[in-house]
């Protein structure tokens, strides 16, 4: 379940929140009883957000950017799955995959995403792509020249500030999913402690491994 409080239909008095509750769950449907949206997920996102209309306004303003967009929707695509794989989170990953098959990007280069650097599915342009959006999920925003400059060999600036601001956007949405546990993001630690087998005690393994002294 996620960390934060759903929203059921019959808490939600604003506007906007009723228009997509109708949207992507039907006009007679509480989206917290009856979770489900026609992409496979649960549609958690949408009911945590909830909590704060102020919150949920601009974040689909933000989406909005797709209607005015100037950059090839494939490359943008790439940057948002890719985010998504390099962040761990599940959702964002999984929705944009989807996202790119709705344009019409073969399966072998969706399924390549994950391991682009040794894919030959890519041209340079896309591999650009997405060594940028490591440098800006991976590396903190540290980019190299050689990087940079195939992007500016192919794309105007507009277009570049475009693909940064809709890459951090996800890199964003990505993290703030594995934190609040939405949709695909909801799954237990996966690094925890190995328990050792019965018996084992306190015993000091470095005894093991060191060798004679």
């Amino acid at each position: 379940m996620p960390r934060l409080r759903q929203i059921p239909r019959a808490e939600a008095t604003d506007p906007l929140t009723l228009f997509f509750y109708d949207r992507l769950f039907g006009p007679d449907r509480d989206p917290v009883a009856e979770p489900g949206t026609a992409t496979g997920s649960p549609g958690d996102w949408w009911t945590v957000f909830a909590l704060d209309p102020v919150i949920l306004r601009h974040c689909v303003k933000g989406f909005q950017l797709y209607r005015e967009s100037k950059i090839d929707p494939v490359l943008r695509e790439l940057g948002q799955s890719r985010a998504g794989w390099a962040r761990g989170s599940q959702f964002v990953f999984s929705q944009h995959c989807k996202q790119m098959r709705a344009l019409g990007v073969p399966e072998e280069k969706v399924q390549a995403v994950a391991h682009w650097q040794v894919s030959p599915h890519f041209n340079e342009l896309e591999r650009a792509v997405l060594a940028y959006t490591d440098g800006l999920v991976l590396d903190g925003g540290r980019v190299h020249d050689e990087i940079f400059a195939v992007l500016k060999a192919h794309l105007p600036d507009e277009q570049i500030l475009e693909l940064t601001y809709i890459t951090c956007l996800y890199e964003m949405h990505a993290t703030m999913s594995r934190a609040l546990r939405l949709e695909f993001d909801d799954r237990p630690e996966p690094v925890v402690e190995a328990e050792a087998p019965q018996g084992y005690g306190t015993r000091d393994i470095a005894d093991d491994i060191a060798g004679p002294g």
